[in-house]
């Protein structure tokens, strides 16, 4: 499947030009924003782990090994892309045992930054946000023209699209989704089952978003939406007043979308019928993640880019740094810029 039908139109015209992203490590870079007090003691060693050329999973594993543990007991707040320069958190769970020696995980793809102990085991989702540096090389483009869409980006934020990378190359995860919904059955091994899982939600999610930027209502509250703060997970109904709160200029509260699961949807109205009219396009998918057990949840429609500076090191380099909560992702922003170009071999 191409970009345009896992994700949707862009919301702010056609690109400007082209550039390419991640010819090097270097050129993408995430810290992860972890706001949690550790306490020095405790039965699991948290590592703030710097990697590249190595997906999560793939890290994970090898502080398993390193450690001499299972890797179900090494834990991460989310998951962070191969080709990048990543810095996040990981835990082991070690009870009654000494800090392990972990130096055969070191390499020039994993470095160990930090470590510390803490009472509890790192949560799935427990990071805040994520701080992105993105350098976009061999940049094709107008600065004035780049320079003006940045300033309205960040004003009005982007859509709050799930990104390509989450349905695998060439839209992979979802048409493993897509075969499972047919059968009527769930990959037995947890990752697959969870990978093919996000993808369905996800692209569902996708749709209604991709049809409220069609009819430009993605950033605008409805009567009958369900709107939420930038940072929580709760929503609550939106009536005539509500639609008028000046939270939505600031880009603090917003319209939010459906992540399928049991249970009808609370959206009422407009946001109601079109929720429905893409459930009864895909009633395989829909119904498969009720079977499996998923909770109807909301994820905000509007992506709000904080910290939002740019700036020109070359003239075909353009280096954006920004945040963005936990969850999002940093190339539906870029998409909102240029095409982006095939990079060629990563230098990791």
């Amino acid at each position: 499947m191409t970009e345009l039908e896992l994700l949707g139109p862009c919301a702010y015209g056609a690109p400007l030009g082209r550039a390419v992203l991640k010819a090097t490590a270097e050129d993408f870079q995430v810290d992860e924003v972890l706001d949690i007090p550790l306490t020095g003691t405790g039965e699991h060693l948290w590592l703030w782990v710097e990697k590249r050329g190595l997906n999560t999973e793939e890290a994970a594993r090898l502080l398993a090994r390193a450690a001499g543990v299972p890797v179900r007991t090494v834990s991460y707040a989310g998951l962070k892309d191969r080709q990048a320069l990543t810095r996040q958190w990981f835990s082991i769970q070690l009870p009654g045992k000494a800090d392990p020696d972990l130096s055969a995980a070191q390499s020039d793809s994993l470095q160990i930054l930090k470590s510390i102990r803490h009472l509890r085991k790192l949560q799935r989702g427990a990071h805040a946000a994520n701080g992105f540096t993105l350098r976009l090389t061999q940049l094709d483009a107008d600065h004035g023209a780049l320079d003006a869409r940045l300033q309205q980006i960040a004003a009005q934020g982007v859509p709050n699209y799930y990104g390509p990378q989450r349905f695998g190359y060439e839209g992979g995860n979802l048409a493993q989704a897509r075969n499972f919904a047919i059968a009527k059955v769930l990959p037995e091994q947890r990752n697959i089952r969870s990978r093919v899982l996000s993808a369905a939600r996800s692209y569902l999610f996708n749709q209604v978003l991709a049809a409220r930027v069609a009819d430009g209502t993605w950033q605008q509250a409805q009567v009958g939406d369900l709107l939420a703060f930038t940072d929580s997970r709760s929503f609550f109904p939106a009536g005539e007043a509500e639609c008028s709160d000046p939270r939505l200029a600031i880009l603090d509260l917003h319209p939010t979308g459906p992540l399928w699961g049991a249970g009808d949807s609370p959206a009422a109205a407009a946001s109601q019928i079109l929720e429905q009219a893409v459930a009864a396009g895909e009633p395989l998918l829909c119904d498969w993640l009720v079977e499996a057990g998923m909770a109807h949840e909301r994820r905000i429609l509007r992506l709000p880019i904080g910290g939002l500076t740019w700036h020109y090191p070359e003239p075909d380099i353009l280096q954006l740094q920004f945040v963005l909560p936990a969850g999002c992702f940093a190339t539906v922003m870029v998409r909102e810029l240029v095409d982006l170009l095939p990079a060629g071999p990563m230098d990791n």
